[in-house]
């Protein structure tokens, strides 16, 4: 690849460099797949050479559970446990070109072998502990897996099959309606 006149003038900037690859991979991994998407691809959208990629991360599969664990993490950190299943069911729901592609980067990925499972395993188990806490039932980890389970299908049959009219349908009330059902789950839920 070639360095345009603008890369050529510009600074180095590593925290920029780094996250145009996280940028890159996200929007590459969620329109292809872990396996479709090449290193070469990456670097070419976030506008760098491909050597960096493995400088910043070591590996494709690295960048790929950084981009599957970014989302979440920032959801487990930024939210109340009360709030974290709307606040992911709303941010999945967004439209336009900007919103979350966690899921689908997930689900187009998760026949790829042991690419980003323990990472995504690991951010569902955290997940999973903090809705557990909004319940007292004795079956609190069952109830806080079904509430996940749940959000899941809602991203599948919304965001990959197009199914009508859940793939039409307005966010607040999908929003309204899911969290009038998984209170019955998970009583201290939003």
């Amino acid at each position: 690849m070639s360095e345009t006149p603008e890369q050529r003038g510009r600074k180095r900037d590593a925290a920029a460099t780094r996250q145009a690859l996280l940028d890159a991979g996200a929007k590459l991994f969620a329109e292809r797949g872990f396996d479709r998407t090449t290193v070469r691809d990456i670097a070419d959208l976030a506008g760098v050479n491909q050597s960096l990629l493995f400088r910043y991360f070591g590996s494709k599969e690295a960048l790929f559970e950084e981009v599957i664990a970014r989302s979440g993490r920032e959801h487990l950190e930024s939210h109340p446990p009360e709030r974290l299943l709307s606040a992911s069911l709303r941010s999945m729901l967004e439209p336009g070109g900007d919103r979350n592609r966690t899921l689908e980067t997930y689900l187009r990925s998760s026949g790829s072998g042991d690419v980003g499972a323990v990472l995504r395993a690991e951010i569902g188990d955290q997940y999973a502990r903090i809705l557990a806490t909004l319940t007292d039932a004795p079956d609190a980890e069952l109830r806080a897996d079904l509430a996940l389970a749940w959000l899941l299908g809602i991203g599948v049959v919304r965001e990959l099959t197009g199914k009508q009219p859940l793939a039409g349908a307005d966010p607040d009330a999908i929003v309204r309606l899911v969290l009038t059902a998984v209170r019955t789950l998970l009583e201290r839920a939003e």
